[in-house]
C-alpha cells in the first residue's frame, strides 16, 4: 500500500513582475526543463519585438480585434500596459487544465491580479530584480524600447514592487537559471500541498484503514 498524490489535476501558474525584470527568460529555462508544463500565450496590440513570433511569443492583433475578443468574452483577463493591450486567451487555458497539464502564464501585474479574481486557486509567482541598476540595463538590452518608455516603465518600479505582499511567492532573478529553479521548486511543493492529497485505499477500499487508526485509550 502507498501514499499518492492527485496528479490529474492541472495548476495554474501566474508569474509577473515589474517590466524588465526578465520574467521572459526565466519562463523559457522553466519550459525546457518541464514536459507537462504548457505556456499561455497571450494576445497583444503592440508591435513585435526582435525575435518574437506570431503564436509563440504572443499572438499580435489590432485594437479592433482586440476589442471584438472582449467582447466575446475570449479573454480570462485584459489590461492596458504602456499604451497598449494584453490578454490572456481564456480557451487554451481552461482545456489544457482539464487535460490535466500545468499553464505557465506570463503576464503583467495588472492582469495576474484579474486572473486571481477569476480564477481564486492559482498560484500568483512575483519575479523580482535585485536592483534599480539590473532592470535599467536589461531594458537598454532590448534594443526596442525610446528614451521615454524607459523612463516611464524605471518611474513605476517602486510602485510595481508594492504589489508583491499581494503574491504566494517572491523569487529574486539575480540569474536565470537560479530563479528557474526557484520557481520550479514551488511548483512541486504547490502538487503535494496536504490539501491537494487524496490519500490512498486498503485492500478493502476504505480510506484510511492504517495500524495507525487502531489505537487504544490509555
Amino acid at each position: 500500500m502507498t501514499r499518492r498524490t492527485e496528479e490529474n489535476a492541472g495548476l495554474l501558474f501566474v508569474l509577473s513582475g515589474p517590466s524588465g525584470v526578465g520574467k521572459g527568460a526565466v519562463c523559457r529555462e522553466l519550459l525546457a526543463g518541464n514536459p507537462r508544463l504548457r505556456l499561455s500565450v497571450s494576445v497583444t496590440t503592440r508591435e513585435p519585438r526582435r525575435g518574437e513570433a506570431e503564436g509563440k511569443s504572443y499572438y499580435f492583433r489590432s485594437r479592433a480585434e482586440f476589442e471584438t475578443m472582449v467582447q466575446d468574452g475570449l479573454l480570462l483577463e485584459w489590461a492596458e500596459v504602456y499604451g497598449h493591450f494584453y490578454g490572456t486567451p481564456r480557451l487554451p487555458v481552461q482545456d489544457i487544465l482539464a487535460g490535466g497539464g500545468d499553464v505557465l502564464l506570463e503576464i503583467d501585474i495588472q492582469g495576474a491580479l484579474k486572473v486571481r479574481e477569476a480564477l481564486p486557486g492559482c498560484i500568483l509567482i512575483f519575479v523580482a530584480p535585485p536592483s534599480e541598476a539590473v532592470v535599467r540595463e536589461r531594458l537598454a538590452g532590448r534594443g526596442s524600447e525610446t528614451p521615454e518608455v524607459m523612463a516611464r516603465r524605471l518611474a513605476c518600479l517602486g510602485e510595481e514592487m508594492g504589489f508583491l505582499p499581494r503574491y504566494d511567492y517572491a523569487v529574486v532573478n539575480d540569474t536565470v537559471a537560479r530563479a528557474a529553479a526557484q520557481v520550479g521548486a514551488i511548483m512541486s511543493a504547490e502538487h503535494l500541498r496536504a490539501s491537494r492529497y487524496r490519500g490512498w485505499r486498503a485492500g478493502n477500499g476504505k480510506r484510511g484503514d492504517t495500524a495507525d487508526d487502531e489505537r487504544t485509550a490509555p
